[in-house]
């Protein structure tokens, strides 16, 4: 009998162990293909209700058209402030008109840059230091500009250049 058990030791073979490549392989492709197809449904690729009917999808507005405005540039302007005679303030601008009142405020743009001149050389220094006097200094000149060209015929005063030396 020891013979036996010797003989079936030596003849017994050990079987082989199956590859896991194939296991690995599969698991892998799976992940992909699951991933791929995961993504081209939830992208709406494929199956995807019409883009009427979605009801996440805004609709881009169309803009306005522009309106019909030109823009007179007046000539930039150095006004000696009257409290000291070595402070200046330079300044430019250019005024919002509609093109069918362009020509008639071409017209009047000396009297423009008269009314804007008296109206700088008169304000207080103090008032041009003030960080908030742009706001109230524009006012005040576009309502005067308003007051010589007529009403209607400018819309609005861009200061180009404010700057105290």
């Amino acid at each position: 009998m020891a013979e036996a058990t010797a003989d079936q030791i030596e003849g017994s073979e050990e079987p082989k162990k199956k590859s896991k490549l194939p296991l690995i392989i599969g698991l892998v492709l799976m992940l992909v293909f699951g991933g791929g197809s995961f993504f081209t449904l939830y992208s709406g690729m494929i199956l995807a209700p019409p883009a009427a009917e979605d009801p996440h999808a805004e609709e881009v507005p169309k803009p306005a058209d522009l309106p019909d405005i030109s823009f007179i540039k007046l000539d930039p302007m150095v006004i000696s402030l009257s409290d000291s005679a070595s402070r200046h303030l330079r300044f430019s601008a250019e005024l919002e008109v509609p093109t069918a009142y362009q020509a008639d405020v071409e017209k009047l743009r000396p009297r423009v840059m008269d009314v804007l001149n008296g109206y700088l050389r008169a304000v207080d220094l103090s008032e041009l230091e003030d960080r908030t006097a742009l706001i109230k200094l524009r006012a005040q000149m576009l309502r005067r500009i308003q007051i010589v060209t007529g009403e209607g015929r400018v819309n609005d005063l861009l200061i180009i250049e404010f700057v105290l030396n």
